[in-house]
């Protein structure tokens, strides 16, 4: 099992900052990519950003220039430094992880609880 841990949601006005953490622990033999989604009431899970282990980034162009991913391998650890936030950018942010198990080396791809983002206008 692999479990992703989140923090650093929460309330923020417009245009202000937020970052959020995952810390991804368990049975790890390596992660390939982390990245964060997120969903807003009535709409489908995107893609906000993704790091591979070589530090290789995706945007999602809505944030692309607002938003940095970057991430810890010695600690499984992403981050994603959100500014200039706006109300559209409120929804629950999803951490994901895929990888491969240590031991018997088989993939996984594992998602945390997800964490609350809310800009107010």
């Amino acid at each position: 099992q692999v479990q992703l841990v989140e923090s650093g949601g929460g309330l923020v006005q417009f245009g202000g900052s937020l970052r959020l953490s995952c810390a991804a622990s368990g049975s790890i033999f390596r992660i390939n990519s982390m990245g964060w989604y997120r969903q807003a009431p009535g709409k489908q899970r995107a893609l906000v950003a993704s790091i591979t282990s070589g530090g290789t980034t995706n945007y999602a162009d809505s944030v692309k220039g607002r938003f940095t991913i970057s991430r810890d391998n010695a600690k499984n650890t992403v981050y994603l430094q959100m500014n200039s936030l706006k109300p559209e950018d409120t929804a629950v942010y999803y951490c994901n992880a895929v990888g491969r198990y240590s031991g018997t080396i088989r993939p996984f791809d594992s998602w945390g609880q997800g964490t609350q983002v809310t800009v107010s206008p």
